[in-house]
This record gives C-alpha cells, sequence and structure tokens, in this order.
C-alpha cells in the first residue's frame, strides 16, 4: 500500500484532532500555531490549556480540542512512557484500532487516519465526505451510519485500494458531489448513482 503522507505519528494525531469540525485550512493555521509556539509536543502537553486552546484558536473549536489533544497525549505518556505510538507499528490492524479508540478524544476516524496515512494499515477513514459519497451511490444504505459504514466498507473494498479510493472520495465529495446542489451534469460516476437515478435522471420520454 502506497501512503503518500509522511507525518511523524503524534503530528498526524494532532493534525486529526484539529481537522475535526472545520476545514483544511483552519486546520493547518491550529496545527502550525502549536508547531510555532511549542518546540515539542511535550511542551503542549505541560503547557496550560488555556494557552494551547489560545494557540489554536483558529482552528474552531479549540478548547474542546486543547482539552482532546493534551488528554491523549497525557494518555500516551502514561502507557508508554513517553510520546511515541511506534508500537502501533507492530499490532494488527484491530488491536492497533482498538488501541487508538481507547485515547480520550480520538474516534475511529481519527484512529483510521493515522494507523493508515502513518502506518500503512488497512483502514477507512469515514469523512462527511466519504460518507455522503458512498450513500449515493449506493455502496452502503442511506440510513447507514459514519460508525456502522466503516467496517461496511472495509468489507466490500480490497485493502490495496483503500488509501487511493480514500483519497478520491474525499476529493469528489468537495469538488462535485457536494452535500448542496451537488455536479452530477458533469458527474462521471453518475451512470453509477443511486442518487442519481433516482433524483437527477431526466425522465425518458414515452
Amino acid at each position: 500500500m502506497v501512503v503518500e503522507r509522511n507525518l511523524p505519528p503524534i503530528d498526524e494525531l494532532v493534525l486529526t484532532i484539529l481537522s475535526q469540525n472545520t476545514s483544511n485550512v483552519n486546520m493547518y493555521r491550529g496545527y502550525h500555531a502549536l508547531k510555532e509556539a511549542y518546540d515539542t509536543w511535550e511542551e503542549v502537553l505541560e503547557a496550560p490549556q488555556s494557552e494551547v486552546a489560545d494557540t489554536i484558536r483558529s482552528s474552531g473549536f479549540f478548547r474542546i480540542k486543547a482539552e482532546r489533544i493534551q488528554a491523549s497525549l497525557g494518555e500516551i505518556k502514561q502507557r508508554v512512557g513517553g510520546l511515541d505510538i511506534g508500537l502501533l507499528d507492530h499490532m494488527d490492524r484491530d488491536e492497533a484500532l482498538d488501541w487508538l479508540t481507547s485515547l480520550h478524544g480520538v474516534g475511529p476516524k481519527t484512529a483510521s487516519i493515522v494507523l493508515l496515512f502513518c502506518f500503512g494499515k488497512p483502514t477507512l477513514p469515514v469523512d462527511t465526505h466519504v460518507w455522503r459519497v458512498t450513500k449515493r451511490l449506493g455502496l452502503i444504505s442511506h440510513n447507514t451510519s459514519r460508525e456502522q459504514a466503516q467496517p461496511l466498507l472495509e468489507e466490500i473494498i480490497p485493502e490495496n485500494c483503500i488509501y487511493s479510493l480514500n483519497h478520491n472520495l474525499v476529493k469528489h465529495g468537495r469538488e462535485i458531489c457536494k452535500a448542496r446542489s451537488p455536479k452530477c451534469d458533469i458527474c462521471f460516476l453518475r451512470s453509477i448513482c443511486d442518487y442519481y437515478k433516482k433524483t437527477k435522471r431526466p425522465e425518458s420520454s414515452s
């Protein structure tokens, strides 16, 4: 499996927590602000939470994210003796997923991103774009929750396709299959799309 992102695992974890409920632009603003304000993640862990929150204000929901970042860093240090999650590389996919999601503030999507991008493990992060596009295509049913979607999609997607498919689904959701006003007229997937067939396709003339 080819993984193109190369952030250290702790950086990827923090970055992904910052990505929650915000845009990529604001996510990176918060991340770079942290990297400029603190030399190490140890310093982030030891800093006053209010100071960390103010540093990442641009990421949105900054107080919640500061609490989650410090809590997860603290739990990692307590468990392994330092801020290093390299032990995940030696775990199988499910064990690693369980380990990460047991951290405070780390859900399946966040854990899957870290495992996919940093360790090449075949986990499919289901963000809002992946969830929306796969439902519209009919890969999962319309009433499938995001939590239910991940194992269902991983069952039908070959492991060596998970990384590239995740990237393409996210890009397609942002650029074409938008939540509001999807660009069905220029979508190359419309011939196999349940959403288009049910709501957009012109009625054939009798």
